[in-house]
């Protein structure tokens, strides 16, 4: 059965669920806003549709972002028009660029909270643009659209939370358990071999992001949500760590010659076993005996490396499991880490907010040069999906699903609103001739596949059919309105078509300038944290990467394996600085001097023949640390040492094959 029927014909219960309660919400919405003669009930009952969702946590904090956009676009609608009001020109320009910053904003912020700024970008643009002509009534205007998107807001939350609750926080515990196996999968395959953990990796890094994504929604269903809100972001930095470790024993490994590698696998496979069947004992055992073999006199110097990094990486996996549990529990460590950092991309939020100010110049052009009565209502419509749609990549995808939406909405909107509310007088029959096609549409925004589309066709369904305490029914008024919205979406999609990321190499290009400033940073920066802010940044980068491999030729796909290089050797640098600060050594001058150099070499970036630029500098280091009483920690920082000597030359070799030697 194709999915759209599917998701009409036999829905699963929560999306029956969902359905009736987002129904409800705007029911209660609208009655309320018609009961208490608001201006545009209409208003009232698409907040509530706008702000559903199917957990009660994401309502919560959705809607809190959405009212408080609302009041900053309110308050900048006041300001526009009492500046701008006599010079159409100006107004425009100006909300032209308010709108194309809105976009960038939303784009640089990578948190749930980014909904603020959509709705600050296109709340100016509903309130402003029908009082351009009656400049004098735009304060009553704004105070009307404020009070209607608060009671749709208020509505869809009571709703959500008293009918059928589902929580964030109950189902964090089914992903972050997914995300530790998921995570231990990844560190047994880092240890297998590069090739293999690939797949591996991206699945853990995806699932990292999206657990941790939810953590905000959870913070807003009580003290267990904030709880394992924070015990979340434990388990994140945890899981970044252990994928940290596992790749680096496999760095290691490879510096094994034939015999010693012959010496040391019975150890990886009981390692890798082990992790496929996690057990806490176990892992404690396991844990003991290796560290007992890494002290074992008879082995070389490469192997000890190799034994006390699997020793870290079993204290890692034991980490994880109680981070796990801590999450399970809601019950926290002490020393919650940071929230995981976002890759911020001032580039691409500069051209999505081209693209918004184009596609409404555009729009803003055409009515101007016509004067066509009908055209602010595709203004209003443009300026609603740059702001939610012209940050994705996708934009133009998406912008055809919304289009497809208004497409059907219109028949049915026609329907409803000028054949059969003529017929009917009461509130029960408007509900009932609304109600069933909203509900349809509830049904589909519940399927993640069609849900922009239902989303578009219920918001569009509103707006046609337009309810009001006394209604107006004109045909071609309603022509003319569904004229406006399909200029005004295409408009918004044609500049999403122009203004797009064709050039993946470009995107690659600018992802190792962010990753190679930032292992500059990372030589000097403060250790509380660095894993969070590091692993986070790397792990958007890699999945950015990830998405544009397969549109990338094949000589061009090496920018992948420029993230890998970036992310092992700051793990290294991570690893050789957490070391030096256990060990206490007496160094502070010669860790310095290395950190200079390393920094300067980074600076500069890998290129063919700079393979050796780190040779001296570690020779000279390492030479400093022998001469210090020996530790582990110490012992552990030299192996670092030579990783990263190892690793950049690796880069820079990288680098020759595919530029040459020129």
């Amino acid at each position: 059965m194709p999915i759209t029927l599917q998701a009409l014909l036999a829905p699963n219960t929560s999306a029956v669920q969902f359905a009736l309660k987002t129904l409800l919400g705007g029911g209660l919405a609208l009655w309320l806003a018609l009961r208490w003669g608001l201006e545009q009930p209409s208003w009232a009952l698409m907040t509530a549709f706008i702000v559903a969702q199917p957990l009660s946590g994401m309502v919560v904090q959705k809607g809190l972002a959405r009212l408080l956009g609302t009041l900053v676009g309110t308050v900048m609608s006041v300001l526009f028009i009492g500046a701008f009001a006599q010079t159409p020109w100006l107004f425009l320009l100006a909300l032209a660029l308010w709108l194309a910053l809105c976009t960038a904003c939303s784009t640089l912020l990578r948190s749930a909270w980014a909904y603020s700024f959509v709705l600050a970008g296109y709340t100016v643009a509903i309130i402003a643009l029908p009082a351009i002509n009656h400049p004098l009534l735009v304060f009553d205007q704004a105070v009307a659209r404020c009070t209607e998107i608060c009671l749709g807001i208020v509505c869809a939350t009571a709703t959500s939370a008293l009918l059928w609750p589902m929580r964030v926080e109950q189902q964090l515990s089914g992903q972050a358990r997914q995300a530790w196996q998921s995570g231990l999968q990844a560190a047994s395959a880092a240890l297998s071999g590069e090739e293999q953990g690939r797949k591996g990796l991206l699945e853990i890094l995806g699932r990292i992001v999206a657990v941790d994504s939810q953590r905000e929604h959870a913070w807003f269903e009580g003290s267990l949500g904030r709880q394992r809100a924070r015990a979340i972001r434990g388990l994140s930095q945890k899981l970044l760590v252990l994928l940290r470790i596992s790749r680096s024993v496999r760095r290691q490994w490879r510096q094994l010659d034939e015999q010693q590698a012959q010496h040391m696998a019975p150890w990886l496979e009981e390692v890798q076993a082990l992790l496929a069947h996690p057990d806490q004992a176990s892992l404690l055992l396991l844990r003991q005996r290796v560290w007992d073999a890494a002290h074992d006199e008879r082995i070389s110097s490469a192997e000890h490396y190799c034994l006390a990094r699997l020793t870290l990486l079993l204290d890692n996996a034991m980490a994880a499991t109680q981070a796990l549990r801590g999450v399970e529990e809601g019950k926290p460590a002490a020393d919650v880490p940071d929230a995981l950092a976002a890759h911020r991309d001032v580039s691409l939020a500069l051209l999505f907010g081209s693209r918004s100010a184009l596609a409404f110049l555009a729009m803003a052009s055409f009515w101007l040069a016509t004067a066509w009565q009908a055209a602010p209502g595709g203004l209003v419509l443009t300026c609603v999906v740059c702001s939610l749609f012209a940050s994705r990549e996708n934009g133009a995808q998406i912008g055809m699903s919304f289009l497809r939406g208004i497409l059907l909405a219109i028949p049915v909107a026609f329907v409803v609103g000028q054949i059969l509310l003529p017929e009917l007088s009461s509130f029960a029959m408007l509900c009932l001739a609304m109600g069933v096609p909203l509900f349809f549409g509830a049904l589909g925004m519940a399927n993640p596949k069609i849900g922009a589309t239902a989303t578009s066709y219920c918001l569009h369904f509103i707006v046609l059919v337009a309810p009001l305490n006394v209604m107006s029914f004109d045909v071609a008024n309603f022509f003319n309105s569904a004229q406006a919205m399909l200029m005004g979406v295409g408009a918004a999609v044609l500049a999403f078509k122009l203004l797009v990321l064709r050039n993946p190499a470009w995107h690659g290009k600018r992802l190792r300038a962010a990753t190679q400033s930032d292992l500059v940073r990372l030589t000097r920066r403060e250790l509380r944290g660095a894993d969070s802010w590091f692993g986070g940044r790397m792990a958007d980068r890699l999945l950015q990467l990830a998405r544009h491999y397969s549109a990338l030729p094949e000589h061009e796909r090496g920018r992948w394996d420029d993230g890998l290089h970036g992310l092992d050797i700051g793990d290294e640098l991570l690893h050789l600085r957490m070391c030096l600060a256990v060990a206490q050594a007496p160094v502070v001058t010669a860790e310095r001097q290395y950190l200079q150099q390393l920094e300067a070499v980074l600076a500069s970036g890998p290129a063919p023949g700079r393979g050796q630029c780190l040779d001296a500098a570690s020779e000279q280091f390492i030479e400093a640390l022998q001469h210090v009483p020996g530790s582990d920690p110490l012992r552990l920082a030299i192996g670092a040492v030579l990783q990263l000597q190892k690793s950049w030359g690796k880069w820079c070799r990288r680098q020759e094959e595919i530029h040459g030697l020129a």
